[in-house]
């Protein structure tokens, strides 16, 4: 099978994309990681990196017709609705095979003071007047929470906010951090409710610790249901549906 057969478009920006990336590329696949181009500086990415949207399902269908796309690899954010839904649009379209990585959600524990809501603009109503809240949302999530000139925000995002902020914030720029990091700043800034989406995984879960120890009130906003009609829950399980579906990657004959 010609190499151009079996190119693979993965739906990249969290942790698990780019370890699938560094992986399939030294397997010898030909793979290209699609970013949304929302962060100024990405982490790197091994192999061919494509930023910026595609113009609806639409143009994601014709894009992967015209790269004779072999498999689709969604293993965006799981609150990466739009492009989530609009790829298994396309999948469906073109009818390529698509999988989605769609990782464990975090589970309440004893002493988690958790509060279960489903957007930002519900945490926005239910903050209480003289909170001191950290957002743990990004630059993209904080427009509700403008009109709250009666709580005190703490915002963490990696680029400056592009719109209309709290009357009383302050920002934090900086990725998540470990847990004596995150227990420090919680404690430091004097939080009493922290908001946060049920993102999973453990790059960001520090904070979640934290603040059960602080006994920290969490708004947790729940995952919206994903749209994939295969979904696995790790990496292990997306290689080996590429192994049954792709095989070993051809070598070169140069």
């Amino acid at each position: 099978m010609p190499v151009s057969d079996q190119n693979i478009l993965l739906l990249g920006g969290t942790t698990e994309a780019t370890e699938l990336a560094q992986i399939l590329n030294a397997q010898g696949f030909p793979v290209t990681t699609s970013l949304a181009g929302r962060t100024a500086n990405p982490s790197p990415v091994d192999g061919n990196v494509r930023s910026g949207g595609y113009g609806g399902i639409e143009g994601l269908s014709d894009y992967i017709t015209q790269q004779n796309i072999a498999l689709i690899i969604d293993a965006t954010h799981p609150f990466a609705r739009q492009i989530s839904a609009n790829a298994q649009k396309a999948a469906d379209q073109t009818r390529c095979p698509l999988i989605r990585l769609e990782r464990t959600s975090w589970q309440q524990q004893s002493g988690d003071k958790w509060q279960l809501i489903q957007s930002e603009e519900e945490a926005a109503r239910l903050l209480p007047a003289g909170a001191r809240a950290f957002l743990g949302l990004g630059r993209q999530h904080i427009a509700p929470f403008q009109s709250r000139d009666d709580v005190h925000f703490i915002m963490r995002m990696i680029d400056p906010a592009e719109v209309a902020l709290p009357r009383h914030h302050e920002i934090i720029l900086a990725k998540p951090a470990d847990y004596e990091a995150e227990f420090d700043l919680l404690r430091r800034y004097k939080i009493t409710h922290l908001v946060c989406r049920n993102s999973g995984g453990s790059a960001s879960y520090e904070k979640i610790r934290a603040a059960r120890e602080l006994a920290i009130n969490v708004l947790m906003i729940e995952r919206p249901t994903p749209v994939a009609h295969h979904i696995v829950e790790d990496s292990h399980a997306v290689l080996r549906f590429v192994d049954q579906l792709l095989g070993s990657p051809p070598r070169s004959t140069c």
